[in-house]
């Protein structure tokens, strides 16, 4: 029951703040009703970024450890990024109960975390290869890629 009413908190403090351009709402079930521990989520690329202009989804799954234990976080379609492994799934210390996660972190701590992971990658802990590799190597073929992957993910008007 803790985990219902931390994301009941969550969702009301969202709704009365949060970080322009982002997006976070609980699921609907089958039959209407809210499901709290599925959100759709929606990061801005920051600006002067090669991320500026895209519209990233990400999917939050929390158990009902939360906020014992992180969220799984996902982004769909999956992004070409370092720190993202081929099936979406966002890989960072503040996302793992075994590193650096901390039970008084936010929906919106996590969101804004992520958003600053998308052009800040840490290398050190790489969860797709190709994406590595070409931040590694080639950061010009890297960042062109990211522009490419922001104008597909550019909202529509």
């Amino acid at each position: 029951m803790a985990t219902i009413k931390r994301l009941g908190k969550e969702r009301k403090a969202w709704r009365r703040d949060h970080p322009s351009g982002f997006e976070a709402r609980p699921t609907k079930k089958s039959d209407g009703t809210r499901n709290l521990m599925i959100w759709e989520c929606a990061i801005p690329g920051k600006e002067s970024t090669p991320w500026q202009g895209g519209l990233y989804k990400l999917r939050m799954f929390f158990t009902m450890g939360y906020p014992n234990y992180p969220p799984k976080c996902k982004f769909y379609p999956p992004l070409f990024h370092p720190n993202v492994y081929p099936s979406g799934t966002v890989c960072m210390g503040m996302l793992n109960e075994d590193k650096d996660w901390r039970s008084n972190t936010t929906i919106k701590d996590i969101l804004l975390a992520i958003q600053d992971m998308l052009d800040e990658p840490n290398i050190d802990d790489p969860a797709q290869a190709e994406a590595y590799v070409v931040y590694t190597e080639n950061r010009e073929a890297y960042e062109k890629r990211v522009r490419a992957q922001a104008r597909a993910r550019a909202p529509k008007e």
